[in-house]
């Protein structure tokens, strides 16, 4: 088949499915219809509209934009028939009912940000990173039934960095899986493609789920960690949403302090049995049980991010407790 014979119809709303999109539409692909969700409110009396990034890429190009509220509306769906897709392509996006993705004649497939079947949820970069793994990747797959459990059609292994955060695994990934996506699109229409039921595939290990992150998963439990550990958990959260821990101010009063990047310093044990937070020669210094840990970059309550360095030549931390 020719690539402007496939009608195509995309699907996604933040940045990370931006670069996807303009890749196909560089390549000539037929992108018939893009769904993203409903424009979002924004300002401080929520009395503005911003478009999604997908959307404001989509009218870049003239391409017709539905956003639906539900995706069982009908109204919706006979616009989507309309269409006539032959192919439904998923990059972070929301899951899709059976009628939706079933609607093409060569199915929907999603890009997700991990090897599956390792990782499934919401926040697979978040997990590998904060899991301690050296390798994350890219899957393409077609949807079924349940969340992220359908056949596999490629993949591609990216190596994940000591010290990368969030940030840098996703922008690896997010250019990585556009080019896997028109890939997996120049196979399908080559009748090039040969999908793996995920139950038969090889995995090394247990498999580890990636659930959505909420503010609870994000505090730094001292107790449970090692400095390596508390390394991991901080970058699998940096620079969105961040990892955060209650301090007790000497006067009893607790504050909130968002760690945004640390240092592994030392993981011999050390002489305490607590965490215990220390400036010493003005750098920020975690000392625990098994290892010290060093906080480089902070954010206090209703502040912006900053240095370490330069929160503690304003601030005297002596008698602050984690």
């Amino acid at each position: 088949m020719e690539k402007r014979d496939l009608r195509i119809v995309y699907m996604g709303t933040p940045d990370f499915a931006v670069p996807t999109l303009e890749k196909l539409i560089d390549a000539g692909y037929n992108i018939v219809g893009v769904i993203t969700m409903p424009d979002k409110p924004v300002g401080r009396h929520q009395n503005q509209l911003q478009a999604s990034p997908v959307k404001e890429c989509a009218l870049r190009h003239n391409i017709k934009v539905l956003q639906p509220e539900r995706l069982k509306d009908e109204a919706f769906l006979e616009e989507l028939r309309s269409l006539r897709a032959d192919l439904q392509i998923v990059v972070a996006f929301r899951m899709l009912p059976e009628v939706v993705w079933n609607m093409p004649r060569l199915g929907t497939f999603n890009l997700h940000a991990a090897l599956l079947p390792q990782y499934r949820g919401a926040a697979p970069i978040n997990w590998a990173i904060i899991n301690g793994d050296e390798k994350t990747g890219i899957t393409t797959f077609f949807l079924d039934h349940d969340i992220d459990t359908g056949r596999v059609i490629q993949q591609v292994s990216v190596p994940i960095g000591p010290d990368d955060n969030v940030e840098d695994v996703h922008d690896r990934l997010m250019v990585l899986g556009a080019d896997l996506v028109c890939e997996t699109v120049r196979n399908i229409c080559e009748g090039n493609v040969h999908p793996i039921a995920q139950e038969d595939m090889e995995t090394v290990g247990e498999l580890r789920p990636a659930p959505k992150i909420f503010r609870e998963t994000c505090q730094i439990r001292w107790e449970s960690h090692t400095a390596q550990t508390a390394h991991n958990f901080v970058r699998g959260l940096s620079p969105y949403p961040g990892a955060w821990t209650n301090v007790v101010l000497p006067d009893g009063r607790e504050t909130t302090i968002k760690v945004l990047a640390t240092k592994v310093i030392d993981t011999r044990a050390n002489d305490c049995v607590a965490a215990i937070m220390s400036n010493e020669g003005g750098r920020l210094m975690i000392h625990l049980p098994s290892g010290t840990l060093e906080i480089t970059q902070l954010q206090l309550s209703g502040k912006k991010r900053m240095a370490a360095a330069d929160f503690l030549r304003g601030t005297n931390i002596e008698g602050w407790a984690l």
